[in-house]
C-alpha cells in the first residue's frame, strides 16, 4: 500500500502563511490609511493572538474534519452548528466569484488586453472551474502548489515592502506617517475596512483540519500557528507601508491597488510588474485551493448530520474528499460572475469581496463563547495545547473578540450617512438574504433529522418487542 504523504512542521507554516496571507485584501485595509498601522497593531493583540491561541487548543483537542462547525456545535447545539456551518461554507463560492473577477482585471491590467464582457466571463469560469477541480483532491497531494504560493506571496509583500522604502528615502511618502496620521480617526469609511484587517487574521482552523495528514499534530499546529503568525504579521505591515508609500490612501482602489502601487513604484509596466502580477494571479488560485479544504468538509460533515442539504454529503469512493460541496462551490460562483455585468456596482471585486468578508466574520461570532461553553461542560477531556490562563483571563480572550467581530460586522453592513447607501445596502440585502436561505436549510435538515431519528425509535420498539416475544 502506498504511504500516505505527510505535512511536516515545515509544510504546516507554510500552509498557515497561505491560507492566511491573503495578497489581494491588502490593498482594502491600505485604503484606510496612515492609520492602518494602529489598527493592525491594536488587533493583532486584542483579535489575532487570542483567536490563534483557541483555535490551537479548539483544533488540537477536537480533531474532528468538522472543525468550528462541531466546536459550535457540541457547545450550543445542532442550529448554531448548522448555522455556522452555514455562513462558513456560503462565504467560499462568493470570495471564490471575486477573485475570480480580480483575476481577470489584474490580468488585463499587466497585458494591456482589451476584453469585451463575454470574454471576461469565460475567463473567469475558467479559473473558478480550475480551482474546482483540484479541490477535488486530497491537500496533501497538491501541497506544492500551496508551498509555492507561500514564497510567492512572501516575494509579493517583500518586494513592495522594499519598494516602498527606497521610494519614501528617494522621493517621499505619498502619504503622511507622522504622529498624528497614524492614530486613528474613527471616520465611517475607515472603521468599515477594519472588517477586512480581521479577514486578513481568520484561517488557522484550516490548519488543524489537517492534523490526520500530519507527523505530529499535537506539537506541530501549535507551532505552526506561532510561526506562521509572527511571519503573517510581519509581511503583512511591510507590504502595507509599501503600499502607503506609493499611492494615497484616498485614491488607492480596493481591487486594483496592489499591482497599481507596482506600476507607481517602478514608473511604469515593465517584466518585472508582469512577473509580480503572474505570481500574484497565481495566489488567487492558492488562496481558494487552500480553504477549500476545511469549507468543504465542515459543509461534508454538517450534511452527514442533516444539517445542509444532502448534496454537500456527496463524496468520492476513491480518496474521500467532498466533490459534492466542490461542484456546489463551481456552480454557486459561476452563477455569481455571470450575474456580475447586472449588478449595478462599478467595483464588481469589492461587492462580492466585502459580502464574503461579512458572512465569514459571521461564521466566527459562535467559537468564542464555545471555546468557554467546552471548558465547561467537557473539563476532562485531553487537551494537548491548552490556553494558559484562569477564568477571568479566558474571558477576557473570548469577548473581546467577540465584541469586536460584533461591532465591525455593524460598521460594514449599517449605512450610517447617505453617502453609505450605494455601497452598503446590497452588502446588507445580500448578508440577509444569505441568512434567509441559511434558515430554510436549516429547517429542511430538521425535518429530515426527526424523520431519520424516528425511524431509528421504531426500528429499536421493533427490536425490543420481538426480543420480548
Amino acid at each position: 500500500m502506498k504511504e500516505k504523504k505527510k505535512f511536516r512542521l515545515f509544510d504546516a507554516v507554510l500552509m498557515a502563511v497561505v491560507v492566511i496571507l491573503v495578497v489581494e485584501s491588502a490593498a482594502p485595509a491600505a485604503a484606510i490609511g496612515s492609520s492602518q498601522f494602529f489598527w493592525w497593531g491594536i488587533l493583532l493583540i486584542l483579535f489575532f493572538l487570542p483567536y490563534g491561541l483557541i483555535s490551537a487548543e479548539l483544533g488540537t483537542t477536537y480533531t474532528g474534519d468538522g472543525g468550528i462547525y462541531d466546536w459550535v456545535k457540541m457547545a450550543f447545539g445542532r442550529r448554531w452548528g448548522a448555522r455556522v456551518a452555514w455562513f462558513y461554507w456560503i462565504n467560499f463560492p462568493i470570495w471564490m466569484a471575486s477573485l475570480a473577477v480580480l483575476f481577470t482585471e489584474v490580468m488585463v491590467q499587466i497585458f494591456g488586453l482589451n476584453l469585451g464582457t463575454p470574454a471576461l466571463i469565460i475567463g473567469q469560469l475558467i479559473f473558478i472551474w480550475l480551482v474546482t477541480l483540484i479541490s477535488c483532491y486530497p491537500v496533501s497531494d497538491s501541497k506544492w502548489i500551496l508551498n509555492i504560493a507561500a514564497f510567492a506571496k512572501v516575494a509579493i509583500m517583500v518586494c513592495l515592502g522594499v519598494l516602498g522604502i527606497y521610494h519614501a528615502v528617494t522621493k517621499g511618502m505619498a502619504n503622511d506617517f507622522s504622529g498624528k496620521a497614524l492614530l486613528p480617526t474613527f471616520d465611517l469609511n475607515s472603521l468599515s475596512f477594519i472588517s477586512v484587517i480581521l479577514f486578513n487574521f481568520l484561517g488557522f482552523e484550516v490548519v488543524t483540519t489537517l492534523a490526520s495528514d500530519m507527523e505530529n499534530p499535537k506539537k506541530q499546529i501549535p507551532q505552526a500557528i506561532i510561526y506562521g503568525g509572527i511571519l503573517i504579521a510581519f509581511f503583512y505591515l511591510f507590504a502595507a507601508f509599501g503600499m502607503g508609500a506609493a499611492v494615497p490612501a484616498d485614491q488607492l482602489s480596493t481591487s486594483g491597488g496592489l499591482i497599481d502601487s507596482f506600476i507607481l513604484l517602478v514608473g511604469g509596466i515593465n517584466p518585472f510588474v508582469i512577473i509580480i502580477g503572474i505570481l500574484f494571479m497565481y495566489t488567487l488560485a492558492a488562496n481558494l485551493i487552500s480553504w477549500a479544504l476545511g469549507v468543504n468538509y465542515v459543509a461534508f460533515y454538517a450534511a452527514k448530520n442533516h444539517d445542509m442539504p444532502k448534496i454537500f454529503a456527496k463524496e468520492n469512493p476513491k480518496n474521500d474528499m467532498p466533490v459534492g460541496a466542490s461542484v456546489i462551490n463551481g456552480i454557486v460562483a459561476s452563477l455569481l460572475v455571470i450575474a456580475a455585468p447586472f449588478i449595478p456596482n462599478e467595483n464588481i471585486f469589492w461587492a462580492f469581496f466585502a459580502l464574503n468578508v461579512v458572512a465569514l466574520l459571521l461564521s466566527y461570532i459562535m467559537m468564542f463563547p464555545a471555546f468557554l461553553k467546552l471548558r465547561k461542560i467537557d473539563p476532562n477531556k485531553e487537551r494537548p495545547f491548552k490556553v494558559p490562563g484562569g477564568p477571568v483571563l479566558l474571558k477576557i480572550m473570548a469577548y473581546v473578540p467577540l465584541v469586536l467581530l460584533v461591532i465591525t460586522l455593524f460598521f460594514s453592513t449599517i449605512p450610517l450617512s447617505s453617502s453609505e447607501f450605494s455601497e452598503k445596502i446590497p452588502i446588507l440585502i445580500g448578508t440577509v438574504a444569505a441568512a434567509l436561505i441559511g434558515e430554510c436549510c436549516i429547517r429542511l435538515g430538521d425535518k429530515e433529522y426527526n424523520k431519520k431519528q424516528m425511524i431509528k425509535q421504531n426500528q429499536q420498539k421493533e427490536s425490543l418487542e420481538h426480543e420480548n416475544n
